[in-house]
């Protein structure tokens, strides 16, 4: 079997496995959103925080909670990392420097995961299990509250009230995260994956020497990081280490586990507004981009064009042989269309249009599929900007989902996408004109260092405030100019966003839904579905096109 078919088959199984679970998923996280009951254990967890769970909540009691449970959970991993050396289960490790502890913190709360560490020899059990790994759950819990509260500003009718943030975090968490975490962390360790708390020790190498490694409880966090799209590995290796992903199957799993809730929340999104029609076409949008992606990735690696033919011979280089060409694009394209950040391959490695297209699916703001719950809302915003567009084009006030888009809702749309190309463009600016940031460029002297160099830089922003989590490598990016401020745009690339997004909830929350007329636009159409991927790929195209010519585009053509 070629290595193409093999790879064409393998992204045929996961469209299979994933259209299997869309209906029974989506429809099981829409009865659980919406269900007036609670149960025992989740009663237990609001009397311990204090929260009244059947309140509801209009927008700004909404956000406060965001936000200060978010604050709270940046506080105690950066308190739990400076005092690492102190608890049992360190393994040895010392505490955290403060700068890579507070880039550290405001990663995992940020659901980024970016990592300027290597995890086995940096965290010890404690750290890794009671704080990064709780923090993937949370985190994940809180994107998706934040996702159900725009949508029921959509289905409700002059209330103003989003629900309730304690109930949405919890049941997110209790009922959807945790037995999917454990069905799958099960089928992780059956398939070879670690699980143990094991200490450090000296392992013999073929060609002689020996190296250190350790264990640790990798299979149950291996899974909450795909599952919840948050991206950091228990190794540095991440998940091209065979303790993380041991196989062609796991890796295909994983992938599966990346993609499976940001799909069936746009069931979930249709069930809610009552109208799965609605869903489908927001599925169709994010469908095409992830295969039009998927598709392009995998003809520019076979191709092996560009510096890594020159260098390796193919573009198997960065590669595991274990996933070869087509599973690890497979996997870039998901994990760099959600904002997971996982990586099975090495990122900087693959060809210069190869790389380009990773950069380009964090530009469009992680929304086909998008991360766990900022997916889906992303993507209603840019369905709000494409309706805006269409009413333009024909005179008539847009509508969406029988809500109106007046100058308020607009207004909050427009700065919800202004916001990552700001702190992206930025920050990366500013870093290309400071002596210390370029220093961190490792590959000053390699062939076609100015424009790859760039996109190192372009790339770690990019992730940073996509809050995707993955890198190019050749950047020391464990320096206090990065550590600072790559966390600063992970954590007002995170919560900058959710600000006007639960604005935007409440602001439709409060409207009356007006009749649909024969002038009103079929948002649940092909045409729409057509209009919304333009929209996408125009406004990302404009916003990030020079950037991009700068970086990738110019490696790749010279």
């Amino acid at each position: 079997m070629s290595p193409f078919l093999a790879g064409v088959l393998q992204l045929t199984a996961l469209m299979v496995a994933l259209a299997l679970a869309y209906r029974p998923l989506g429809d099981y996280m829409a009865a659980v959103y919406a269900s007036p009951k609670h149960l025992r254990i989740e009663k237990i967890v609001y009397r311990c925080i204090g929260a009244h769970a059947d309140a509801e909540m209009r927008w700004p009691a909404y956000l406060r909670s965001v936000l200060a449970f978010s604050a709270v959970g940046v506080l105690l991993l950066y308190l739990l990392q400076r005092l690492q050396g102190d608890m049992p289960l360190s393994l040895g490790f010392a505490a955290i420097s403060p700068d890579q502890a507070f880039n550290t913190a405001a990663s995992f709360v940020a659901n980024t995961n970016w990592q300027s560490y290597s995890g086995e020899q940096a965290m010890g059990h404690v750290v890794q299990t009671a704080g990064l790994a709780v923090q993937n759950f949370v985190s994940a819990a809180t994107g998706m509250a934040v996702a159900i509260a725009l949508v029921r500003g959509f289905a409700r009718s002059r209330t103003g009230d989003l629900g309730n943030f304690w109930a949405d975090l919890v049941r997110g968490t209790v009922r959807v995260l945790l037995p999917i975490a454990v069905i799958g962390a099960l089928i992780l360790v059956a398939c070879g994956a670690v699980q143990n708390f094991s200490g450090i020790h000296e392992v013999g190498q073929f060609m002689g020497g020996s190296q250190q490694t350790n264990g640790g409880a990798v299979a149950s966090q291996e899974v909450i990081k795909e599952l919840g799209t948050n991206g950091g590995g228990y190794f540095n290796a991440n998940s091209a280490h065979p303790f993380e992903n041991p196989g062609a199957f796991t890796n295909l799993f994983e992938v599966f586990l990346i993609l499976v809730i940001p799909f069936a929340l746009t069931r979930t999104f249709g069930k809610l507004v009552g109208n799965v029609r609605q869903g489908y076409a927001i599925l169709a949008t994010m469908g095409v981009i992830w295969l039009g992606f998927t598709a392009l990735m995998m003809w520019t690696e076979f191709a092996h064009g560009g510096p890594a033919l020159q260098a390796a011979g193919a573009a198997m280089e960065g590669k595991e042989t274990r996933f070869g060409i087509g599973g690890s694009s497979i996997f870039s394209v998901a994990t760099t269309l959600t904002s997971t950040g996982a990586v099975d391959s090495f990122h900087s490695s693959f060809t210069a249009f190869g790389g380009g297209i990773q950069l380009l699916g964090m530009m469009l703001g992680e929304i086909a599929p998008g991360g766990v719950g900022s997916g889906l809302y992303g993507m209603l915003v840019m369905a709000i900007i494409a309706v805006f567009i269409a009413g333009l084009m024909v005179g008539r006030t847009p509508e969406y989902l029988g809500k109106k888009i007046g100058t308020r809702e607009i207004k909050l749309a427009a700065c919800y996408i202004l916001i990552t190309p700001t702190l992206v463009l930025g920050f990366t600016a500013v870093s290309m004109v400071l002596p210390d940031a370029l220093g961190s460029m490792l590959n000053t002297k390699a062939l076609g260092a100015g424009s790859h160099g760039f996109s190192e830089v372009l790339y770690a922003f990019t992730s940073g405030a996509n809050n995707n989590g993955s890198a190019f490598g050749g950047l020391n990016a464990n320096t206090p100019w990065y550590n600072t401020t790559i966390g600063l745009a992970m954590l007002l690339g995170r919560f900058l966003p959710m600000v006007f997004v639960l604005a935007l909830a409440g602001s439709l929350a409060e409207q009356k839904p007006v009749p649909e007329t024969a002038g009103t636009l079929r948002t649940e159409k092909p045409l729409f579905a057509g209009l919304l991927v333009g929209t996408i790929l125009i406004i990302t195209g404009l916003t990030y096109f020079p950037a991009l010519a700068l970086g990738p585009l110019a490696e790749g053509l010279s």
